[in-house]
């Protein structure tokens, strides 16, 4: 623990993050600005409604923030995009249980006692003009070989350099590399598809 508690919060991986969240409320502020903009556009892509992909949102990161105590038990191992995997586990469960109720529970907010959200104009107008390209490209990349989409994410989404990613991969810096490389290849050839 005392190695977890040294990393600066911004260079921790995901699962340090979640397994210092009960004791370090910051830590887990830092996952969720890693992964809302991701997580909205998730919902954005499927439900094309501002206002449920920001409730959707809300609820998913308030029982992530709950269950992540929990986290390191499940994972069980380093992380390797588990935190991720985890937290869109979580995400589609949100979407399920939304769907099949005819409304997004608030469950875990009013656990949490978190305040309403409040949606303005202006951020309906934000959420709804997500960028389509970025939307585009977070899907191809959720299309790659696990390995290809852990390297290139961790390179140009998170900017780790070699030597980290490397570390947090458990390969050597040139397996890394070629990883980015070949990751970034196919992703450039599947977006220029037609």
């Amino acid at each position: 623990m005392a190695v977890i508690e040294s990393t600066p919060l911004a260079k921790a991986s995901d699962a340090e993050l979640l397994r210092l969240t009960p004791v370090n409320a910051e830590a887990f502020g830092v996952f969720y600005d890693r992964y809302e903009r991701e997580v909205l556009a998730f919902f954005w892509r499927r439900t094309q409604r501002a206002d449920l992909a920001a409730d959707l949102t809300g609820e998913v990161f308030a029982s992530a923030l709950e269950s992540a105590a929990r986290f390191d038990a499940e994972s069980g191992r380093a992380d390797l995009g588990r935190a991720r995997a985890w937290l869109y586990t979580i995400a589609r469960r949100q979407m399920a249980d939304a769907w099949e109720h005819g409304r997004v529970e608030n469950a875990a907010r009013t656990r949490l006692n978190a305040e309403p959200l409040l949606l303005t104009d202006e951020i309906i107008e934000l959420i709804e003009r997500l960028d389509a390209t970025e939307s585009d490209v977070l899907e191809l990349l959720d299309e790659l070989p696990e390995e290809q989409r852990l390297a290139v994410k961790g390179r140009v989404v998170d900017e780790c350099d070699y030597a980290e990613l490397s570390r947090r991969l458990s390969v050597s810096q040139s397996v890394v590399r070629q990883r980015v490389s070949r990751g970034l290849r196919a992703l450039r050839r599947r977006f220029d598809e037609p």
